[in-house]
């Protein structure tokens, strides 16, 4: 019912347009028969404000399988980058800074989570620069590509999972000093994880607003 509403908004704005009518009168006749702002943001927001006879529509997000695979595969391969680089410089903080507390066996399962680390980097963070490249190069060709609703969606979770992990190292952080436990060791992996998240954090952050402003 909602599908069919949101169809008869289209339609009517579509209408509209085509006879004429300017944005802020339909969206004043939307706003007094009770349809929401941000619906009928959304429908004027479809069409071109350009000079010609009939409404000019704008090009629409999409979905495509094959850039669905690249797009899963790219933020895939960042994610496992960005955790084995933060475990591998765990690792090497750990041993810079020992803790007379670890046992021989702790100090063994660290060097084959370096090696695991190491390994995972050499392979993940090749991959995901080359479909980087790959889809920069394909977004420079065909700007429509952008609209793709993969990368949007999947940008804007990277962006929230980001976000929740600097706020959860902050108040990490936060907690260690107001109980007095905050060690040189403690601190330099406070500062990998910010590192880390706020780095992805803000290119992700930047793309998004750059494109906003090209667009």
């Amino acid at each position: 019912m909602a599908n069919t509403g949101t169809q008869e908004l289209a339609q009517f704005v579509r209408d509209a347009l085509a006879s004429g009518q300017d944005r802020e009168s339909i969206a004043r006749a939307l706003a007094a028969a009770g349809w929401p702002d941000a619906l009928v943001a959304d429908a004027l927001a479809a069409y071109a404000d350009v000079p010609f006879p009939v409404p000019v529509p704008r090009p629409r997000p999409y979905l495509s399988a094959r850039e669905a695979f690249l797009y899963l595969t790219l933020f895939a391969t960042l994610y496992i980058s960005a955790f084995q680089l933060g475990s591998l410089l765990f690792d090497l903080i750990n041993r810079a800074w020992p803790d007379p507390a670890d046992q021989a066996w702790q100090v063994a399962r660290q060097a084959t989570s370096m090696r695991w680390a190491m390994a995972s980097i050499l392979v993940a963070f090749p991959v995901y620069l080359f479909l980087a490249n790959h889809l920069s190069q394909a977004m420079a060709r065909s700007p429509e590509k952008r609209l793709s609703a993969v990368r949007r969606w999947l940008t804007y979770l990277t962006l929230f999972i980001a976000a929740c992990v600097l706020v959860g190292d902050l108040i990490t952080l936060v907690h260690a000093l107001l109980s007095g436990e905050l060690t040189l060791r403690f601190a330099l992996k406070v500062g990998v994880v910010a590192m880390i998240t706020g780095g992805i954090f803000g290119w992700y952050l930047w793309d998004l607003r750059n494109e906003e402003r090209e667009s």
